[in-house]
């Protein structure tokens, strides 16, 4: 496949995504590759980041569950 073909075939798929978590996950990627460096806090949502704010507060207060508890009780899904 060449670049154009490439192109064209992500655009494509692009084209077809309604995700926006993915959509930016995606966006992120090329712009980390294509661009100058940004920094990935600043391109997640205010959501994302009051998300990631709250675990780390859970975890230095010690609520946090142990890997392999985790892995014991979702090893079914896996």
């Amino acid at each position: 496949m060449n670049v154009i073909e490439l192109r064209t075939d992500l655009h494509n798929m692009i084209d077809k995504i309604t995700d926006s978590n993915i959509l930016n996950a995606v966006r992120v990627l090329l712009a980390s590759k294509t661009g100058p460096q940004t920094d990935w806090w600043n391109t997640i949502s205010d959501e994302e980041r009051a998300e990631i704010e709250q675990g780390l507060a859970e975890a230095d207060r010690g609520e946090v569950i142990p890997h392999d508890e985790v892995m014991a009780k979702y090893k079914k899904w896996m």
